[in-house]
């Protein structure tokens, strides 16, 4: 791994910038500013929840169009224009003047920052790299863990010294200053995939070159897309109604928070680990079995009741997010090829932004109708063996058909 590393680092380490400062358009970071922003607006709970989803959907619907650009031209191009764009949007979420400025700014946040940002790093890395794809994308995928780790540390200490909006204009000069011209300088030397047999070995687990068309014309496409859409539902679902389940349960806000660091860690180990399987499986073969942690977790977050319980959950859960971030980044190639893949991973990411808007609207309105979270999870825990079963079928049809 070092040795790939070392010999892939220009690459994987602008990937990994891109994923660290997509952290910017994610919703942990934006909820930062949910209070000031709620309180600068006179907005309820509920009324910043629907603006927020109402940005996240307007930005799903876009990121299809806007995605394909990495089909036309490199990423390094792209960049500059997704960079100065979110830092745009920065500005504009510290000093909107009214709501519909702020709706705006949002959306920019979400499309901007969520979608191209990481759109753009797993694109590029998937189109780069063939027989090491895996290894690759769980060296670039953990850059979103350690946004997680360090940015609302970093947030909570420039607010507290110069106030909220302040954190934000310290955002646009990271994303000006740093990010842009170092994955600049990272990424002006075009990578060819197999270009270095010791290294990175032939295409050998890269589909041909399917159009978009043909992807949605696909039903595999669908049965496929319906299971990996289950872990950024049920995550989103589950972090947004935190507050919520630490209620229910009678945990402590502190006991919930320090079980952050186990998924975190949890994460980026596990992340490594599936890289290494895919690359010496493929990411086909590991679809049966990569939501099983999460089924678990689900499950998990819904019977165990005391404190330690929250330390069980995170953990699984830090499990199934390093294998989902590492397998689905590198699995649209291996299934449909990699000259239009900017194109049929821009509809994958829009979909999964789309669900990550969704969840918590759908199963808030559920548990105000009086279906409880635990219940709901119980579901959710379902839906994943449900997955895995289908995948169990579906696998060996992709397999036979690469």
């Amino acid at each position: 791994m070092l040795g790939f590393l070392r010999q892939n680092a220009r690459w994987i380490g602008g990937g990994f910038l891109l994923t660290f400062f997509s952290s910017f358009g994610q919703t942990f970071f934006i909820g930062l500013s949910g209070e000031e922003l709620r309180a600068k607006f006179s907005l309820s709970d509920g009324e910043f929840g629907l603006t927020y989803m109402v940005a996240t959907l307007a930005s799903a619907m876009t990121l299809p169009w806007l995605g394909r650009t990495l089909d036309y031209m490199p990423g390094r191009k792209v960049a500059w224009f997704v960079i100065p764009s979110l830092s745009a949007a920065c500005l504009l979420i510290a000093y909107a003047p009214n709501v519909a400025v702020m709706v705006v700014a949002l959306y920019l946040l979400r499309l901007f920052g969520q979608g191209m940002m990481s759109h753009t790093a797993l694109t590029e890395t998937g189109r780069w790299f063939a027989a090491g794809r895996g290894r690759a994308t769980s060296l670039v995928v953990p850059g979103h863990q350690f946004g997680e780790a360090l940015l609302p540390i970093s947030f909570a200490l420039i607010a507290t010294a110069a106030g909220w909006q302040m954190a934000w204009i310290v955002a646009i000069a990271a994303l000006m200053i740093f990010a842009l011209p170092a994955i600049h300088l990272l990424w002006r030397v075009e990578r060819i995939a197999g270009e270095n047999v010791e290294d990175d070995g032939p295409a050998e687990r890269t589909a041909r070159d399917w159009t978009r068309p043909e992807v949605l014309r696909d039903p595999l496409f669908y049965a496929v897309l319906a299971c990996v859409l289950a872990p950024p539902f049920i995550g989103t679902t589950i972090f947004f109604h935190q507050d919520y389940l630490v209620e229910l349960r009678g945990y402590t806000p502190l006991a919930f928070a320090a079980a952050f660091p186990i998924k975190a860690v949890t994460t980026v180990i596990f992340s490594l680990v599936c890289g290494q399987l895919i690359d010496r499986f493929g990411a086909t073969r590991l679809l049966p079995w990569f939501l099983l942690p999460l089924a678990v977790a689900s499950a998990t977050a819904a019977y165990l009741t005391p404190d330690w319980g929250v330390y069980v959950f995170m953990f699984l859960v830090g499990i199934s997010y390093g294998f989902t971030a590492t397998l689905v980044g590198a699995l649209w190639p291996e299934l449909y090829g990699v000259k239009h893949l900017g194109a049929i991973r821009a509809v994958i990411v829009a979909a999964m932004v789309f669900s990550t808007a969704l969840g918590p609207g759908l199963t808030g309105a559920l548990i105000d109708l009086g279906v409880s979270l635990p219940v709901q999870l119980v579901w959710m825990s379902g839906w994943c063996i449900a997955a895995c079963i289908i995948l169990a079928f579906i696998s060996p049809r992709l397999l036979a058909r690469q």
